[in-house]
């Protein structure tokens, strides 16, 4: 039987977790966006949330700015460097541990293929890649349990997965040759600097004019006389290739620092050595791109975080050209992965039914429906207003929650799913509730509140498992 309308399989102790640990004193929780960003959400919702006598500063609830905040984010204190060999190395990724539902250091799960199940999963996924057409479903079945770490299997299942692929096999170097060039484009064309641009108008200019090829008057300079407003430096025109190189160099310059703080405990994004600088400046091109490409959203802080794991799998691919081309490889994926959480990053949609805000009350109806005991302690008594928190999980995708080969087993079952990652990105941050909901229900709102802005290392096996579970309830 079911008490307090929790359903049998939620009381089931392998989901729950100790007794919380004594009250401490709420400490900032790890983000990627500035604390400026979170100021889109009401002041009212955290003045209620605090009484007087908390000793708590409560954060103010995260939603996505339209525009890059000029105000630096603050910088984490440092961590060791850890190199991560194989995705799915866990022995050095730096977990915390905390005995959350029976894992102590790193989930069982992140152990590589040290198991049966996974050294078969991996035999089918080689074949199913294997084959001339390509049984998308069974690589989505097969992958949404996790992708052991096989030469090259995650990052082409990952491609397969986000449309960069076509499932005919015989396709891929006719598609392949066609999208790596038309990024090679991009770059060209939009990386340069107005003068750069001025001079190729004028050479072309002077190219129709002389019938030669010769540039003789200006050689490849603009004449004073030649130069139109819109080309000046000081030209305020909307359309001035000036200021609009101008409104970029602020969008460029915070690109820049949130790729600098990219998995500062990763010496694969991190650090002096000229492999992480590549990868870093492989990230800021590609950001800088899309900002150009998009202008109805350019660039948001947190965008790198999203960025970064579909780059490291497509450059340790071991295939002998992918990782070389890693970079465009990893540009159309991102537009693609990108695609289906644009909304949750537009401040122009926060209030509409497709917007952060619509998406943050779907997880706490998510909740409600499945454990309506964990959600009423949540936010009707202890006033945790699922902003505090689920703002970072959803817009991150679960990047800073976990640790980074945790997080792409995460991914293998967010890309999977047919209906969408969204979907199935709410059942987990729901999953992820529920998995602590004894020390939740024990909890007041400052522990509770630190509990989701810090969340304990699970094993992600179960994590998914009630995830996929609620699909089955909800279906049901």
């Amino acid at each position: 039987m079911a008490k307090n309308h929790v359903p049998d399989w939620l009381n089931n102790s392998l989901w729950s977790s100790r007794s919380p640990p004594p009250q401490q004193s709420l400490t900032p929780a790890k983000t990627s966006i500035d604390s400026e960003d979170m100021n889109r959400s009401t002041n009212s919702a955290v003045k209620s949330s605090v009484s007087a006598e908390s000793s708590v500063n409560m954060p103010v609830p995260m939603l996505p700015p339209a525009v890059i905040r000029a105000e630096p984010r603050p910088v984490p204190p440092p961590s060791p460097k850890v190199e991560i060999i194989g995705p799915l190395n866990s022995s050095s990724s730096n977990c915390r541990s905390d005995g959350e539902n029976g894992s102590s250091a790193s989930s069982t799960a992140t152990s590589g293929i040290s198991s049966t199940e996974n050294i078969s999963r991996q035999a089918q996924l080689s074949q199913e890649l294997s084959r001339k057409i390509i049984n998308l479903g069974e690589v989505r079945r097969l992958a949404s349990q996790g992708i052991p770490d096989g030469p090259g299997i995650r990052a082409i299942v990952w491609k397969l997965l986000l449309g960069y692929l076509p499932t005919e096999k015989a396709l891929w170097p006719t598609e392949l040759a066609k999208k790596r060039p038309q990024y090679k484009q991009f770059k060209e064309e939009l990386l340069m600097n107005p003068s750069e641009i001025a001079r190729r108008l004028e050479k072309s200019a002077s190219l129709e004019n002389d019938g030669t090829g010769t540039d003789i008057e200006g050689k490849g300079v603009l004449s004073r006389s030649k130069v139109t407003q819109e080309e000046h430096p000081l030209s305020l025109g909307k359309s001035s290739i000036w200021n609009q190189f101008f409104q970029d160099t602020e969008i460029i310059e915070q690109i820049d620092r949130d790729v600098k703080r990219t998995h500062p405990d990763l010496h694969f994004f991190s650090g002096d050595t000229p492999s992480a600088k590549s990868n870093q400046d492989a990230l800021r091109i590609i950001l800088i791109i899309f900002a150009k490409l998009n202008p109805g959203i350019r660039y948001v802080q947190g965008m790198n975080e999203i960025l970064a794991p579909l780059f490291y799998v497509f450059r340790n691919d071991p295939n002998e050209e992918d990782p070389a081309m890693a970079e465009a490889d990893t540009f159309f994926c991102f537009v693609e992965l990108l695609s289906g959480f644009r909304d949750n990053f537009c401040q122009q949609l926060d209030n509409s039914v497709v917007g952060i805000r619509s998406t943050i009350t779907r997880l706490s109806q998510l909740l409600k429906e499945h454990d309506e005991e964990l959600w009423r302690h949540l936010e009707v008594t202890t006033n945790v207003n699922p902003q505090f928190y689920a703002f970072r999980w959803i817009t991150l995708l679960l990047t800073q929650e976990f640790n980074f080969p945790d997080s792409l087993l995460i991914w293998d079952t967010l890309l999977s799913d047919p209906e969408g990652p969204q979907e199935t990105l709410l059942r987990i941050c729901c999953a992820m509730l529920i998995i602590v909901r004894r020390r939740l229900l024990a909890g007041d709102f400052t522990s509770n509140l630190k509990l989701l802005q810090n969340y304990p290392s699970s094993n992600i096996s179960h994590l998914l498992y009630v995830a996929d579970k609620l699909r089955v309830k909800s279906a049901g």
